[in-house]
Parts: C-alpha cells; structure tokens; sequence
C-alpha cells in the first residue's frame, strides 16, 4: 500500500472528529486542525512527508468541517 494511500485510509478514519463546532466556521477551522494533526502523523507514520500529509490532511478536514452540519456530529451535546 502506498504511504499516500495510507494517509487517505488514516485521515477518513479521523475525519468525523472535524466537526466539532456550533457554526460552519468553526468546523471548518476545528477540522483543518484536527485534519493538519493527523495528516502529519500518518505522513510521520508511513514514511511520507509530514508537511505534505499536515497541508492534505488540514484541507480535506476543513473541508468535512465545513459540509457538515452541527446536527450530524456534536461532541458537546448530551441527551439525558
């Protein structure tokens, strides 16, 4: 398996952790962190470039962040 397709494996597993926020912006911003984190650690992990996989993995969260709607994934919310 190549280290690109080892990042894109590791970073759709993360990638529901990117909507973490009450507004489209915050999302979007809490997932190119989340996305840039992992990225750089599967980069770290395969043998890849760490910058490359932290710039991927920050736009392909801010990217999930940003479609995703606060009623879909919300971290904060407790049912009782």
């Amino acid at each position: 398996m190549s280290s690109l397709a080892k990042t894109m494996m590791i970073l759709t597993v993360a990638a529901p952790l990117a909507a973490c926020g009450n507004t489209q912006g915050e999302r979007a911003l809490s997932g190119a962190g989340i996305g840039a984190g992992t990225g750089a650690v599967a980069g770290a992990l395969t043998g890849g470039s760490v910058l490359g996989g932290a710039v991927l993995g920050g736009a392909a969260g801010a990217a999930v962040g940003a479609l995703t709607d606060e009623d879909q994934i919300n971290l904060d919310h407790h049912h009782h």
